[in-house]
């Protein structure tokens, strides 16, 4: 039973480890597209705060090489996202690794009404690129997001909790 469960392991992992090997795109290639996310705070908040809700973004990619790339997404969180009543959008950057499977590491900063917050978010990704067309890609990805919800919603106290993201973009390669 235990050598089954270790071999499940073992095939698991070469899986993984040809799924980060497959390019997803060609080195120099462009994509744009269009994706949603769903989040969620990690962390019971004790205010009538949304714990989770829907965002949407505008996406840009630029494969540097067969297995790196970098993405700069610009993501918009409808009226309500962090107690505020206006809408709050955050420009993020990331450095993703892989091919078919990738993982990646970002940077965010949040903006409402006319004000960045104080500190910026870091994140970690890990993604599949699934190449539908030619040049059409699905990209379904998590995201844990290390995050401070503070000035630039004006809450008496500093709210801090990390979010998780579900995510599915598509993008068309040029």
């Amino acid at each position: 039973m235990l050598n089954n469960r270790i071999r499940g392991l073992y095939l698991i992992l070469i899986l993984c480890i040809c799924g980060i090997c497959i390019p997803s795109a060609s080195a120099g290639s462009h994509a744009i597209g269009i994706g949603a996310n769903y989040w969620r705070t990690v962390d019971e908040l004790d205010t009538d705060i949304d714990r989770d809700g829907l965002s949407w973004l505008a996406t840009y990619q630029r494969n540097l090489s067969r297995l790196l790339a970098v993405q700069t997404d610009l993501e918009w969180f409808p009226s309500g996202f962090g107690g505020t009543e206006k809408d709050v959008f955050a420009p993020q950057a990331y450095l993703l690794a892989g091919g078919a499977l990738y993982i990646g590491v970002g940077i965010g900063i949040l903006y409402s009404d006319g004000d960045f917050n104080d500190k910026p978010y870091y994140a970690v990704r890990l993604g599949l690129d699934l190449e539908m067309l030619p040049t059409v890609h699905l990209d379904i990805n998590a995201n844990y997001q290390f995050s401070e919800w503070d000035t630039i919603y004006q809450l008496e106290e500093s709210i801090s909790s990390d979010t998780v993201f579900m995510g599915a973009a598509v993008r068309i390669e040029f």
